[in-house]
């Protein structure tokens, strides 16, 4: 008898935790629900649908606080880890303060590469591939050519790709590679380091060119899935049908070129592929983080290959540009506001690549948002701690009066000095308020390096420039000059 009531007692308390674990499950997916929703309404349809809406709930351990979100597949992992992990992370925060990690990760079912499909399936949906090379590599060329299927993002053409001084020569070089007339070079390498829009460039390439050739066969993945689909086809023993799929296509686009280093195999089968495109008039575009010349390991027969076209190099944002992009990401976000004094903060201080920087406006502009705050500097410092950090370099007081002073044509020793003269004290106000925005020093400090000055002469001189720079275009002239120096 007391067996039997321990045994009905068991099985109560089993039927609990799984009556707890479906509350759960249920109260985990009415967050996500509401997360996703708002999603929807920040990335807008297109993006909402190709990434956050595959997404499905994993488990949520409550001892480390982590929840499992799976995509199915690495390529998507990937892409929604690079792009949307802090906004995912911030939103579930939010929802539910337990929650301190968010993993994001390939359903533990569809782990396992397909195989290389070299046949007829024509019908693998847009969005279900494991890389855009599998995508476009798997599709057959039907009537309309390929769309969708080839793996570029929607988001990234040359509409949306803002120009300056810095990146200008790429992006023309871009356009010439994508219109209807036969390019003047090919093949066209984009040399930039990581973040700067040489990505954006392979994927505005392929959208305008299919735009002005839809029957056009486009081949766009990284070296990295190109070494991958290689050694598959190698293992497979279907050599010849990789090597006669590669050179069918028109346009030919390899993202992240140095990863191909060291593999001698894949290095011949590249080399190869770009002589036939090359022979046949194709068109071919390769990135990479350095210059041909540096890519060690590469044998010269290729390296030769690479750099016989055009080199365009994609030097870092400057001020300028960096607002510029900013500026025109905030067209998304209508109507929210964004002070312009929060605008120039983060081009001033994210400097050290562009998805950074637009990254941090995303996170700043989610976080708003999903709390109801109005964005704000104060805001701006609270939030993007992380991001701040890792950009900001180190730049002293000594090192602002020094570039002022050869700026202006005036004696070091002026910046401590007594005297009042116009042509003295502009340049050390200036000095001033530059220490002021440039470093984490207090205005007490700051007088202190200035000659022993109080902190209420450096508090009028700040003032004093700020307002300077809306009346007088010389004065911002000459702040603007002085900041490109000093964060340079």
């Amino acid at each position: 008898m007391a067996s039997k009531v321990g045994e009905a007692n068991a099985r109560a308390g089993k039927g609990q935790e799984e009556s707890m674990e479906d509350l759960e499950a249920v109260n985990l997916a009415a967050d996500w629900s509401d997360i996703s929703q708002g999603l929807r309404k920040d990335l807008g349809h297109q993006l909402h649908s190709q990434w956050i809406k595959p997404i499905q709930l994993g488990g949520f351990c409550k001892d480390t606080g982590t929840l499992d979100l799976y995509l199915p597949t690495e390529f998507s992992a990937n892409w929604v880890q690079d792009r949307f992990a802090d906004r995912l992370s911030l939103a579930w925060k939010i929802a539910r303060s337990e929650v301190r990690n968010v993993r994001i990760s390939v359903h533990p079912g569809r782990r396992k590469l397909p195989e290389l499909s070299l046949g007829g399936d024509s019908h693998r949906p847009a969005n279900d591939a494991d890389s855009s090379m599998i995508a476009v590599a798997a599709g057959t060329i039907g009537e309309q050519g390929f769309t969708s299927s080839v793996g570029l993002d929607p988001s990234l053409t040359f509409a949306a790709f803002v120009t300056g001084e810095s990146n200008v020569l790429a992006c023309n070089a871009a356009q010439r590679m994508a219109a209807s007339e036969k390019p003047q070079f090919s093949p066209l390498y984009l040399k930039a380091a990581t973040g700067q829009g040489k990505t954006h460039l392979l994927h505005a390439i392929g959208h305008a060119y299919l735009s002005s050739h839809p029957r056009a066969r486009i081949f766009y993945c990284s070296a990295e899935r190109f070494m991958v689909e290689f050694v598959q086809a190698l293992k497979q023993n279907q050599m010849i049908e990789f090597k006669a799929r590669l050179r069918s296509f028109d346009l030919l686009l390899v993202d992240d070129i140095q990863f191909i280093i060291g593999k001698a195999s894949a290095q011949e089968e590249l080399l190869y592929t770009i002589d036939a495109l090359l022979a046949e008039g194709k068109r071919l575009v390769f990135a990479a983080d350095r210059a041909p010349q540096a890519l060690d390991g590469v044998e010269p027969r290729l390296l030769s290959r690479l750099s016989m076209g055009l080199v365009a190099d994609i030097a870092p944002a400057d001020i300028e540009l960096r607002r510029s992009i900013l500026e025109s990401k905030l067209t998304r976000f209508a109507p929210l506001s964004v002070p312009e004094d929060v605008i120039d903060f983060l081009a001033r201080t994210i400097t050290r690549n562009v998805r950074e920087l637009v990254g941090g406006l995303n996170k700043l502009i989610a976080y708003a948002q999903l709390t109801g705050q109005e964005v704000s500097l104060q805001l701006a410092e609270e939030q993007l701690t992380d991001i701040l950090s890792a950009n900001r370099r180190r730049i002293t007081i000594d090192e602002i009066q020094r570039t002022v002073c050869q700026f202006y044509r005036i004696d070091r020793a002026e910046m401590s000095s007594k005297r009042r003269a116009r042509a003295v004290v502009r340049p050390r106000q200036v000095a001033m308020y530059l220490s002021k925005v440039l470093t984490p020093r207090s205005y007490p400090e700051i007088g202190r390096k200035f000659g022993g000055r109080d902190h209420s002469t450096v508090i009028h001189a700040v003032r004093l420039i700020e307002d300077l720079r809306q009346r007088d275009a010389d004065m911002d002239g000459d702040v603007r000059s002085l900041l490109r120096q000093l964060e340079s």
